[in-house]
């Protein structure tokens, strides 16, 4: 028992002693642990505290390098506004100088002024006392004048007028008919040449234009269906044509009236389908006008390429050959516009290539020069300004250009091929049989032809003739001498300018003779 107690106990103190060993030892280890801690942990701060440091000084140091930057950057601005005050303040001052400097010129200027001044105010006193001495002596002159002759200062001076006039119109109507006798000589020989060679090389049809077409029925019923019931089928035509049905007593045919020539055109191709089918009901109508329109258009672009091709100007643009189509439409005067277009770029190629220009583009200038007229009557302006802008829209040649602007001289021609198309735009127009009026107009411009000529004093009497073409004025042999002939013609001439609207030219002939008349029984 007591050797089991004392082994017990044995055990009990090896525990002990183990548990302060341990004790000691586990002590003696988190004291090195807490040891190394403090260490290391010494060590990140001083490593933290190196390294702000060192950032500190990196800061500093960029801080006075970019200082320095703004430094030197001021400086420099501050230099160049220096340079540009100080430039500023040279500039003042040289201003300042030279004001200076013209001021003294103004009162150097001034003070010379005020002496002429002075010098001119005595030379007019002295010239108006001469002055009024002349008048004196003037006066005394007529007055001693006055009673020698016998006559008034009045009537001295008008027959002196007189006989001045009597003498300055002799001469100036001698130097005219001198000056138009050279001119003609050498102007009428090769025009007259040119414009016959060019008339005789080209003849065109003459084609009358109204503004009604005629549609022929097969018998009177027809008109009855034309109208539909409750007139709708001739509502129907006219909304989707644009033209007046004129449905009157007229037997078998029907009047289609339009200012369009187009839209009549399409409204007869219509019609006349219609009539030849004889279903006539809405929905037919608007079948068969709508072809009509496309074969309408066709047909325009048919006659635009032929009028290129008879021509033989070249390529055009496919827009400007369908307005030239639509010019056969179109009438002037009763004359048909497409083919007084072709007709005048025959002339002007025939007179271009008579003074050698360029054959090919007169023709082209003068086929274009009256495009304007396909649309003049949808756009706004004359049909010289929308040719002009259709031509440059289309990039045609300046010359072109020119002679559709100056073809009726609303502005001056720049080329020789531009007054080319000028004279053979009047000669296509002026031709006879070319353009047709009403009875009424032609006799009103022949009456007012003759009482134009009549008007003027010593004209016995005057006669219109050749279709208003020229006017023949017999004057009084005792009133008007061989001189004011011809200051007559140009009198009588000018006054029928202003006065007279009227297509290509008049002439105007002035006769002054003399007749001893016989008859032998």
């Amino acid at each position: 028992m007591i050797e089991l107690s004392t082994f017990i106990i044995s055990i009990l103190l090896v525990a002990i002693v183990g548990t302060f060993i341990g004790y000691f030892i586990r002590s003696y280890v988190y004291e090195n642990k807490i040891i190394r801690s403090k260490e290391k942990a010494q060590q990140i701060i001083d490593e933290a505290t190196k390294e702000a440091e060192n950032k500190k000084r990196q800061t500093l140091i960029e801080l006075k390098e970019e200082q320095h930057k703004i430094k030197i950057e001021t400086d420099r601005e501050l230099r160049e506004r220096k340079t540009i005050v100080l430039e500023l303040e040279a500039r003042v001052t040289s201003r300042e100088e030279s004001l200076d400097q013209r001021q003294k010129n103004i009162n150097r200027r001034e003070e010379q002024l005020s002496y002429k001044e002075e010098k001119i105010e005595n030379k007019m006193n002295e010239i108006k006392q001469k002055e009024e001495k002349i008048i004196e002596k003037l006066l005394e002159q007529d007055k001693i004048l006055q009673e020698i002759s016998g006559l008034t200062k009045e009537q001295a001076k008008e027959i002196l007028m007189l006989k001045v006039q009597e003498e300055i119109s002799v001469e100036i109507s001698q130097y005219i008919k001198d000056e138009e006798e050279k001119a003609k000589f050498e102007a009428d020989k090769k025009a007259k040449g040119y414009i016959s060679l060019a008339i005789q090389k080209f003849a065109a049809d003459m084609a009358g234009e109204k503004t009604i077409s005629v549609v022929s029925l097969p018998d009177d019923d027809m008109k009855g269906r034309i109208i539909g019931r409750e007139g709708r089928n001739i509502r129907t035509i006219e909304t989707l044509t644009g033209v007046d049905l004129i449905i009157d007593d007229t037997p078998e045919a029907v009047v289609l009236s339009c200012f369009d020539p187009i839209r009549r055109e399409v409204a007869r191709l219509a019609l006349e389908t219609l009539v030849q089918d004889g279903r006539i009901h809405p929905a037919r109508i608007e079948e068969v006008v709508e072809k009509s329109r496309r074969d309408v258009e066709t047909h325009i672009r048919d006659l635009g390429e032929e009028a290129v091709f008879e021509t033989t100007i070249g390529r055009m643009h496919p827009d400007l050959v369908k307005l030239l189509g639509r010019l056969n439409y179109r009438t002037s005067y009763g004359q048909n516009v497409l083919r007084h277009s072709i007709e005048t770029a025959f002339i002007a190629g025939k007179l271009a290539a008579e003074i050698g220009e360029d054959e090919v583009l007169a023709r082209r200038a003068g086929l274009l020069h009256d495009i304007g007229k396909a649309v003049d009557h949808e756009v706004e302006g004359s049909h010289v300004e929308i040719g002009h802008r259709l031509a440059q829209k289309y990039r045609e040649h300046p010359i072109v250009l020119d002679a559709i602007a100056s073809h009726h001289g609303d502005v001056e021609s720049k080329s020789i091929i531009a007054t080319i198309v000028a004279a053979a735009d009047a000669l296509s127009a002026a031709r006879p049989g070319a353009r047709s009026e009403s009875l009424e107009n032609y006799i009103n411009r022949l009456e007012k032809l003759e009482e134009i000529s009549n008007s003027f004093e010593g004209v016995d009497k005057s006669y219109a003739i050749q279709a208003g073409r020229e006017v023949r004025v017999l004057v009084k042999p005792d009133n008007i001498n061989d001189m004011e002939v011809h200051r007559l013609a140009r009198d009588i001439k000018k006054k029928i300018e202003e006065h007279l609207n009227y297509p290509g030219t008049i002439k105007v002939t002035v006769i002054r003779e003399t007749r001893a008349i016989e008859v032998a029984k």
